[in-house]
């Protein structure tokens, strides 16, 4: 047997051993693409925020805050004010358990076209005024034909003139005696939202029929005139 006979066999078994090349690997699949992120939601045109009472003083009046909306938001947000405003008032000259001032006076009146008088009866755009002063205190004081248990007193301002100055809110019993409901500094700010500003002090429900009211106004906290429309009394 030749030499090339012999090596003939181990040529095979050597090829038959070499493995077979491993399968080249599948190519990855390209990764999705990533969801497009949903569009932000426009902002809400601004609520007016609900009022509150700090205290026991007057309520706060609803502020509107147009920050961060468009242009076309703004407006509708001041049209919903003006709405909101108007069912509000509406609200306060059509409670049936409020009734209005009958007859009134005052230290002062801006002349005789600003009688007190004028501070009675429904909202109607004529009001009372203070004089022109920077010295002590004037006062309005307003009486309602039925004593009732008191629990809120609200007083209509005519575009908010002289809101600030007003400092102590008084009710008169039956016996002629006056108890303070509230005094101090507010921070009840101008309504932009209609007309009148009001002023609207929440009231423990009295254990006395209250048959008068007295709203005093400090002439150096604020020389602007203050300007009644009307003075509500609520209660049963």
């Amino acid at each position: 047997m030749t030499k090339y006979a012999l090596l003939l066999p181990v040529l095979l078994l050597a090829a038959c051993a070499k493995k077979e090349p491993a399968p080249a690997p599948a190519p990855e699949a390209a990764p999705a693409p990533a969801a497009a992120p949903a569009p932000a939601p426009a902002p809400s045109p601004a609520k007016v925020p609900a009022t509150a009472a700090t205290g026991n003083g007057p309520l706060q009046t609803p502020q509107l805050d147009t920050e961060n909306l468009s242009d076309e938001q703004k407006e509708v947000a001041k049209r919903q004010a003006k709405l909101d405003y108007s069912n509000m008032e509406d609200g306060y000259i059509n409670d049936t358990s409020a009734q209005w001032a009958s007859a009134a006076n005052a230290t002062s009146s801006y002349g005789s076209s600003y009688t007190p008088a004028l501070a009675t009866g429904k909202v109607d755009g004529k009001y009372w005024s203070t004089n022109n002063s920077d010295v002590g205190f004037d006062s309005l004081e307003v009486t309602f034909e039925k004593p009732v248990n008191a629990t809120q007193l609200r007083v209509a301002i005519s575009d908010g003139y002289g809101l600030e100055g007003i400092t102590k809110v008084e009710l008169q019993d039956t016996d002629g005696k006056w108890n303070t409901v509230w005094s101090g500094v507010h921070t009840v700010k101008a309504d932009k939202r209609g007309a009148r500003t009001w002023f609207v002090q929440p009231i423990e429900k009295t254990s006395y029929k209250a048959k008068a009211a007295r709203i005093t106004k400090s002439n150096n906290v604020t020389t602007e005139r203050l300007e009644v429309d009307a003075v509500q009394l609520v209660g049963t």
